[in-house]
Formats: structure tokens, sequence, C-alpha cells
């Protein structure tokens, strides 16, 4: 099936259509959000009513999470952010802030190499500094109790945590009763339900399916399927250098479910290009691209033109997702 190619508008800076055969490709984290390239810089110079301008004119509260995303990413902000909670102690959005960087800053000590490779030592650093997120990240949501921000940031902090599905499944929740179809606390949800965070093949693709089917027609959460079928593949061969079109991903099953699933979301005339719509495209590229579908890849790698997400690219090079891309266009003929 054709891809149908419509944008329109999301939130900041139009995101629009890139129709050249670029052989470049290149990882464009303010997806096109003149607004997150604003935060980050203010964020790296320490300049918290800078910061603050930027997050208190979030259109919601889906919007407001992308931003605080951006900015719990840049490094630096644990060192000013501390006196910015200090200095307005009944505030819930430094908080919010320092929440989320201390998540971003566990990551960092921890490390993404696999638990056997992360000593006693940094395991202590990412514990302790999750825990600190976790205050901040619940008293955020005492005081402010329509934001979703905290909720889906709890999710990952708990993640590392190994709070247990349980307390994860209320956590998902608690973000999608403030915001339905919060596609990146799907996400999450998603990675909490796979085999390696001790859930399962059976129950990632249950809840992929099930928030499909339940999304509005051209929604986004069809792109769930495809990371489920890609997990898969990892968890059972990940053999980047197997012919296309083999293994896990060549199974006629699994083809058909990402063409549904495509043509519910990315495929659909009904589709929506909003925010990190990006992601979700690179996602299903590099699905059909293992599935031996050349032609189906090949239609995303153009509408991409060499935009890069560092998903779903990271698990095949984590120093660099734009080698990959590359090399997996190319097979595609894009």
């Amino acid at each position: 099936m054709p891809l149908i190619r419509r944008t329109t508008a999301g939130a900041g800076r139009p995101l629009l259509p890139r129709w050249g055969r670029s052989s470049r490709a290149w990882i464009d984290r303010s997806h096109g959000d003149e607004r997150v390239e604003l935060l980050r810089k203010a964020a790296a110079n320490g300049d918290w009513p800078g910061v603050r301008a930027v997050l208190d004119a979030a259109l919601d509260g889906v919007d407001l999470t992308w931003l605080v995303e951006a900015v719990m990413t840049v490094g630096g902000v644990e060192t000013w952010i501390p006196a910015v909670v200090e200095a307005e102690p009944d505030a819930a959005l430094p908080l919010l802030v320092s929440g989320a960087r201390h998540i971003e800053w566990a990551w960092e000590a921890r490390t993404r190499k696999m638990a056997k490779y992360v000593s006693k030592e940094q395991f202590e650093v990412f514990h302790t500094r999750l825990r600190v997120a976790e205050g901040q990240l619940y008293a955020v949501a005492e005081r402010a109790p329509e934001w979703v921000a905290p909720w889906y940031l709890l999710q990952i902090s708990g993640r590392g945590l190994q709070v247990g599905q349980a307390v994860a499944q209320r956590r998902f929740e608690a973000a999608v009763r403030r915001s339905p179809g919060h596609l990146a606390a799907h996400r999450q949800h998603l990675q909490q339900v796979c085999r390696k965070w001790s859930g399962s093949h059976a129950r990632m693709h249950a809840f992929a399916r099930e928030a499909m089917l339940g999304d509005v027609p051209g929604g986004p959460l069809g792109e769930l399927v495809a990371i489920a079928h890609l997990e898969q593949w990892l968890d059972e061969d990940g053999d980047v250098d197997a012919p296309a079109g083999s293994g896990y991903m060549g199974r006629s099953a699994v083809v058909l479910e990402l063409y549904e699933a495509a043509e519910r979301s990315v495929h659909h005339p009904d589709h929506v290009r909003h925010r990190d719509w990006t992601r979700g495209f690179n996602t299903f590229a590099l699905a059909f691209a293992l599935a031996g579908e050349r032609d189906a890849a090949a239609d995303l790698f153009r509408v991409l033109d060499g935009s890069v997400t560092e998903f779903p690219w990271m698990y095949l090079d984590g120093q660099d997702p734009t080698v990959p891309f590359r090399t997996w266009r190319s097979r595609a003929g894009a």
C-alpha cells in the first residue's frame, strides 16, 4: 500500500515533509520544534527563567511532558535545579524538572550496558538517583494532580527500581486517565511488559494490539505493534547480518500484522504528524526492512529523507544510529 503523504502542523513550528532523495542521515533531537532548542539552550546555561517561560506556555499536559523530556537529557541541569527547588518550595514545576533530570542522570550512571557489565557501585548510584526522582515526582503529583507528566516519568523510574508489574500497571493507568491515548506512556508500558523487564512476549503483543484497536483511526498507537515485533526479534535472534525476510521478522503472520498496524496508523489518511512523528516512521521502516518488505520500507525512508531517531536504531548501533539507518535504507533501495 503506498504511503499517504499527509502533514499537519504540530506544536511549535509546522512539521513539513522532505521529498529530496538525499543520502544524508542525521538525528534531529528537536523534531522540528523550535521550543525544544530554546529549552535545551536555556537549560544548558542554567537559565531557569528561560526554561520556565517555555514550560509555562505548554499547550496541554502532553505538550508539557514532551517539553520536560527535552530538558531532562541536558547535562548539568542537576547542578542548578536544586537551588531553584529550594527557592520555590511550594512550586511543582521545579520539582518536575528535577525529578525528570534525576531519572536521566541515573541512567547515565548505570550506562546502557547489560546488567552483568554494570558494577555494584554504578547500581548504587543508579538506585539512589531514581529514589530521589520518585520522591520528587510523587510530590509533583500531589501538587498538580491533573498533570500527566509525573505519572509518565514514574513509569521510567519504576522500571529501573523494579517496582513490579502491579505498581507499573497502576502508574500507566494513572497516566492514561489524565491523557487517554498518550503515546509516550504507551511506549513506556510496552517496555514494562516485555520479557526483558519480567513480562512476556504474549503479554507484550496483547497490550500492543489492544492499544492499537482502541485508538482512533489514523492514531499513532499502531506503532506499538511494530515495536513489539522488533522486541521479540531482538530477544529471539536479532541477527542483523541475516538476509532480510528471514528469521522471526520474515514470518508471514508478523508481516501481515505489520501491514495492518501501518494501515491503521502511518498509512491511514487521517494520520497526523505531531511532535516526534519521525520515530514511528523510523520504527516501521526498520520493521519492514527486516521483514524483507523493501517497497514498504523504501516508501517510509523516502518520507523521512534522512531524519533519524535514536529508537529503534540504537538497538543496532548504540553509538551512532545513523549508521544502521543508512545501511537498511540502502538495502531497501531508497
